[in-house]
């Protein structure tokens, strides 16, 4: 089984969410949170995050349902490589459907986007 999910966000949209100091911990993990703060929170990099989130929901089939977003980070691996790191109920249900998941993230000045490929997770 192979599932996809992708969003496009306005950077401006984000950049204006922002404006309200509580948005960025409600849909930032503690990981991303610290990584944005120590970077000054670009807006593109919060938007690709959001983008992550929604693209995460939407390969998994339940949208934004179930889950917070604060629970799926998006982080950086060995040579800057975007993976998504679940914890919480989005850690549960993407366990209990055996799915393992693939990023992708890009930005413009204008526009930020994610995709998300969710695939069974093999069975040794």
């Amino acid at each position: 089984m192979l599932s996809v999910g992708i969003d496009l966000e306005e950077i401006g949209r984000i950049r204006k969410s922002m404006q309200n100091p509580r948005f960025c911990s409600r849909i930032l993990g503690e990981t991303e949170y610290g990584q944005m703060k120590r970077r000054g929170f670009p807006a593109q990099s919060v938007a690709a995050c959001f983008c992550a989130k929604e693209a995460f929901s939407k390969a998994m089939g339940t949208g934004v349902r179930g889950f917070s977003l604060c629970e799926v980070e998006l982080l950086r691996g060995d040579g800057g490589r975007p993976y998504l790191r679940l914890g919480g109920r989005a850690l549960e249900a993407a366990k209990e459907r055996k799915l393992v998941f693939a990023v992708s993230v890009t930005h413009t000045a204008k526009y930020a986007s994610a995709v998300v490929i969710a695939q069974k997770e093999e069975s040794p």
